[in-house]
């Protein structure tokens, strides 16, 4: 695991931007707000989720992870910052996250269990976000349009989704979790994460007047279901997780490498968030 750098994205989300904001396109605009609306409360889920697994090993374990720990929780910090700041103008247009409470009700029945389900579950959802921003960081062309601010942002959470893509799942294995019940929440997650995306993406398109236009369903179908789409495209990448032998580092993030060497004016590397800090004490 190489050194994960926290950033501080040097974009403007104070300003407003416009309701169609991803090249005037209703499904991808509607699709990438519904992502965003679940990142604040999945974000804080994991952050935790690591922390609490983190608290539970041998001392000489925790400090062979400190160090990606501490990465891994001030980037994902940093993400629930931003997609708070960029959601708050999706509320301000009317949009309602549905997602969140969902999700939150959910979490509930982890109450009382072992850590280690929780983590399992942030390890499943963090190979969706791996394989989400391998897919976006080797087809910007779905940003093409998009406000620049906007498709800086999307690539750059993408880039370090990649980059910090195995801290969950070391930490589960160092834990002693097994592989039926990693597995087990894998499937889990994906009728979870899916079915939240779909119905919040559905959702957001009502409230546009966009649900039953052609324009947005053969939008849909050419980001999701084409040859190398989102989830036709990714089909190995999925099934790759049930192996018993998986591990994250066997998907490549030469893109995502590529990506911070020749975006690097638009951030600046900073400490561990302070939480992060906080966490590991």
């Amino acid at each position: 695991m190489t050194d994960l750098v926290v950033r501080r994205l040097l974009i403007d989300l104070q300003t407003p931007f416009g309701r169609n904001w991803c090249g005037g396109d209703a499904f991808s605009t509607a699709f990438f707000n519904a992502l965003s609306m679940s990142f604040p409360f999945g974000e804080q889920f994991f952050i935790d989720a690591v922390r609490d697994v983190t608290a539970t090993l041998p001392p000489e374990a925790q400090e062979q992870y400190r160090a990606d720990v501490r990465g891994f929780i001030g980037q994902e910090a940093t993400h629930r910052r931003i997609h708070s700041l960029f959601n708050e103008h999706l509320e301000s247009q009317g949009l309602t996250d549905r997602w969140s409470p969902r999700a939150a009700k959910r979490m509930q029945l982890l109450e009382g269990t072992a850590p280690r389900h929780a983590l399992a579950i942030t390890a499943a959802t963090e190979h969706f976000t791996a394989m989400f921003g391998e897919w976006l960081l080797a087809h910007p062309g779905v940003l093409d349009g998009a406000e620049p601010r906007l498709r800086t942002m999307w690539l750059w959470h993408s880039a370090e989704e990649l980059e910090h893509k195995a801290v969950a799942f070391d930490l589960y294995k160092a834990a002693g979790g097994s592989h039926p019940w990693r597995t087990r929440w894998f499937r889990s997650v994906t009728l979870m994460f899916l079915g939240d995306l779909m119905r919040q993406t559905v959702a957001n398109l009502r409230h546009e007047g966009q649900l039953w236009q052609w324009a947005t369903w053969k939008s849909a179908a050419r980001i999701l279901l084409s040859r190398g789409g989102l989830l036709r495209g990714n089909w190995n990448a999925w099934c790759s997780y049930f192996r018993a032998d998986f591990h994250p580092a066997q998907q490549d993030s030469s893109l995502s490498v590529r990506w911070l060497e020749d975006n690097r004016a638009q951030f600046t590397s900073v400490g561990a968030a302070p939480e992060a800090a906080t966490a590991l004490q």
